[in-house]
């Protein structure tokens, strides 16, 4: 790109602005994802809203497709060319304890808010890895350890400061434009790029939570035993379960290390001794290698599932299921472990309770009525994603009876997509569209590309997982 072109962004913009091959670059682009990299042609590295027009502006201007993140843990297609904006520098956050809403900017982590929060006796609803950005997560529905008694965090928000396509800041909130408050919630990039989000904060400052470990060979019917336990609990108990092989290392606590292993995690909002009830029949299914479930200040949540916080290559994607029963555990188990050089880990999240209740301002998070998630991921770790792939997808297509769509949060990480490509498939083989079209009910899906088309209807948001403004934009009524 012509070096005067490019000045004319760096005198409007106070952040970074990096071409290929300059310092920082590699560094700005690179996501939490190693086996997917994002090689876009330039990169803004926004500071504020005005940073973020400019480069919007800017894109438009020079006919580049625009793509926006802050840690690079949302779900990711390996990218080429375009502009992307990075929003990690913008970590604003205040917090007002009397209506306990939290204004955050787009750049801030969950663990910056959890710290800010708890001073005031408030928490945000993060997931399970606190050192994920606050925006996309909750842009993407926002699944969080307090879900079944919370419900999504993107039915917490009261507003938001997005820039749209046509390069206007504009104060979003479900009275002012109900439209695009309802698309951004649940469509994710394609509308907008938020760079600041008021969210309200729930009055928790304790949990009874953790984890138990048991040996998968020493009490194989444990995926089972989780399943029957989940339909007897009430809805303040949120938990997973995930069968994981854990590699024989010396960072790796011993009694878990060179097993395959079962980690049952737990978040309940409830007395310590209705949560020690509720959780015997668990303790009661086998021996257990570890059990960390305690009363533990809100503070100390991410220890419940502890996810690793290093960015490494890996390859992974999620179905909603209607529900299970016992022959669904058996298809699970069954196609879990098939190959023993392509080590798979899955997770089984219990939802239901609030997340299947309408909030009060609408919003596009889809498939509301699933009652559970299934999540699978491969470790890239000496073999390719073409040889993980048939792995993770044979688990997947396995539970196509209890299958519901897929949840826009986990959806899957996938090879190559070019943004002026007219085939949308991955180096994988992987329909894109087809992905994004299974984290909505039709008739959302429907309005959402009907609002694609009048908020940015030359698809200059596509540098991810994109939808595609309708051919006409006829929109449907969001009650």
């Amino acid at each position: 790109m012509d070096h005067a072109v490019i000045q004319r962004l760096i005198d409007r913009v106070t952040g970074p602005v990096l071409l290929a091959g300059q310092d920082g670059y590699d560094a700005e682009r690179t996501s939490f994802n190693l086996a997917f990299p994002y090689r876009p042609d330039v990169i803004v590295g926004a500071t504020d809203a005005q940073d973020v027009q400019a480069a919007v502006e800017f894109a438009a201007a020079h006919g580049l497709p625009v793509g926006v993140r802050a840690t690079g843990h949302g779900a990711s297609a390996a990218t080429e060319g375009g502009l992307l904006i990075t929003t990690r520098r913008m970590t604003e956050v205040r917090i007002d304890p009397q209506s306990r809403i939290a204004s955050v900017g787009a750049g801030v982590r969950f663990d910056h808010l959890i710290t800010e929060a708890a001073a005031h006796g408030l928490a945000p609803l993060n997931g399970s890895a606190p050192f994920v950005t606050v925006v996309p997560y909750t842009l993407g529905g926002g699944l969080s350890i307090l879900a079944r008694n919370c419900g999504y965090a993107a039915d917490r928000v009261r507003g938001t400061e997005v820039v749209t396509a046509d390069g206007q800041c504009r104060h979003v909130t479900p009275d002012s434009d109900p439209d695009l408050y309802w698309a951004l919630l649940g469509g994710r990039d394609n509308f907008g790029i938020v760079t600041r989000l008021e969210m309200e904060l729930v009055p928790v400052t304790h949990l009874y939570g953790g984890g138990l470990f048991f040996d998968a060979q020493q009490v194989p019917d444990l995926l089972e035993a989780y399943w029957r336990w989940t339909l007897t609990v009430p809805e303040q108990m949120d938990s997973s379960v995930a069968l994981a092989p854990f590699p024989d290392l010396p960072q790796i606590p011993e009694p878990l290390r060179g097993r395959v292993i079962y980690h049952v995690r737990i978040a309940y909002l409830g007395s310590v001794d209705d949560g020690e009830q509720l959780i015997a029949p668990l303790r009661a299914a086998g021996p257990r290698l570890l059990d960390s479930v305690r009363l533990m200040p809100y503070t100390e949540c991410g220890s419940i599932h502890n996810d690793p916080s290093m960015p490494a290559p890996w390859i992974g994607d999620s179905v909603m299921l209607t529900d299970l029963d016992q022959k669904a555990v058996a298809t699970i188990l069954a196609h879990a472990t098939p190959d023993p050089a392509v080590p798979l880990i899955f997770e089984v999240r219990h939802l239901g309770g609030a997340l299947a209740r309408r909030p009060t301002a609408a919003n596009a998070v889809g498939w509301r009525d699933a009652r559970y998630l299934l999540s699978a991921l491969t470790p890239l770790r000496g073999i390719t994603a073409r040889t993980a792939y048939p792995v993770l997808t044979g688990l997947l297509d396995a539970v196509k009876p209890w299958r519901m769509g897929r949840f826009l949060n986990f959806l899957a990480h996938t090879g190559p997509v070019t943004p002026n490509a007219a085939d949308s498939s991955g180096a994988l083989g992987v329909d894109v569209q087809e992905l994004v079209r299974g984290a909505y009910q039709p008739e959302i899906y429907q309005r959402l590309t009907a609002l694609k088309a009048v908020y940015d209807p030359e698809n200059l948001f596509r540098l991810h997982y994109t939808i595609p403004p309708a051919a006409a934009p006829t929109v449907l009524s969001t009650t």
